[in-house]
């Protein structure tokens, strides 16, 4: 099958892999749509991501598809069925995992990045891991379901109530996003700090009360202009020091500062703890989508969340690892891999 195989920094050959075959409790899906992910161009460059990359590895953990086996003792789904994929498999019995913290988990399996991903035409995972997609949900809209789970517990743990008001620090997919979720949270208004144009045009048919260039404007003179005086939330989209710092200034006092984006695992940022002590921020993070799969998809499904708006197009294989490698590609908006193309 084609697949498209990280072997380490910079190096992904697009070849012929061996067909994955089914165990009693797994699945094989054909791929029919795959997400490109910030956390696989942090792999590409020779980062660390949410977990640890061995090479040779078939990358790619956001995607659908239909079931083209199903193991012996698989008895909820059949060849046929559209799915996508949770592609964090917890173990159930390490300490995290009996605490409720499954996300910590110390013996995690992630397709896509400690084993075999969705950049293929084929992958194979266990059944536990596998959802069937909803009848008004697309395979390029099933791939997205993953982030999007990630970004709900984002949401949950920004603590938004309705009446609130919510910056979103970057207009990328993720941002666009979790704008879109500050919304259904039931912020009354929602800001987006986004420097290129025609992602801020979308932001504002996405629901954002006001989107302002933070590179050209005066971010805090515009937010008060608009009547955001306090802002609640702060959901920082980036995973740069200079946007973290930004968060942090912006906040109003009790605010909840959400470091949401990605940074390099060796950057660091300055804080000042006196602003942090004189507003009395609440500094948090968020890692990976712990059993926020279905809500995800529910959401999805119901049209109430629009995950297709950020897309910018959808690639063969032989396109990936030219968008890894091209940030002002990137910066167009998402990109899905369809091995079939």
């Amino acid at each position: 099958m084609k697949s498209a195989v990280f072997y380490g920094k910079h190096d992904l050959r697009i070849e012929d892999y061996p067909m994955p075959k089914a165990g009693a409790h797994d699945i094989v899906i054909q791929v029919k749509a795959c997400g490109v992910c910030g956390t696989d161009v942090h792999i590409y460059d020779g980062d660390k991501g949410a977990a640890e990359v061995t090479p040779p590895t078939i990358l790619g953990h956001e995607f659908a598809g239909v079931i083209a086996e199903v193991g012996s003792e698989v008895t909820g789904y059949q060849p046929g069925d559209r799915v996508c994929i949770d592609p964090n498999c917890y173990c159930g019995t390490c300490e995290p995992c009996r605490s409720g913290e499954v996300h910590f988990c110390e013996h995690m399996i992630g397709y896509g990045t400690t084993v075999n991903g969705g950049f293929a035409e084929y992958c194979v995972v266990n059944e536990s891991q596998v959802y069937k997609l909803g009848t008004n949900t697309t395979f390029e809209q099933g791939a997205m379901t993953e982030p999007v789970a990630c970004c709900l517990h984002g949401i949950d743990l920004c603590s938004i109530r309705p009446g609130h008001q919510v910056v979103v620090i970057g207009g990328g997919m993720i941002g666009l996003l979790m704008l879109q979720l500050a919304r259904l949270a039931g912020a009354a208004k929602v800001a987006l700090l986004e420097p290129i144009e025609s992602k801020r045009e979308v932001g504002k048919e996405l629901g954002a009360d006001i989107c302002i260039d933070p590179i050209h404007e005066n971010v805090k003179a515009k937010l008060k202009e608009h009547g955001m005086t306090w802002v609640n939330t702060v959901i920082e989209c980036v995973g740069r020091p200079a946007t973290i710092a930004q968060a942090i200034e912006i906040a109003g006092p009790k605010a909840v500062v959400m470091m949401f984006g990605l940074t390099k695992p060796e950057e660091e940022i300055a804080i000042k703890p006196f602003e942090i002590f004189q507003k009395e921020l609440e500094l948090k993070a968020s890692y990976i989508n712990p059993l926020t799969q279905k809500r995800a998809l529910d959401l999805i499904d119901s049209g109430r969340l629009d995950v297709s708006s950020m897309v910018a197009q959808v690639c063969g294989l032989e396109k990936l690892e030219e968008i890894l490698a091209n940030p002002e590609a990137r910066a167009k908006g998402k990109y899905i891999i369809s091995p079939e193309m």
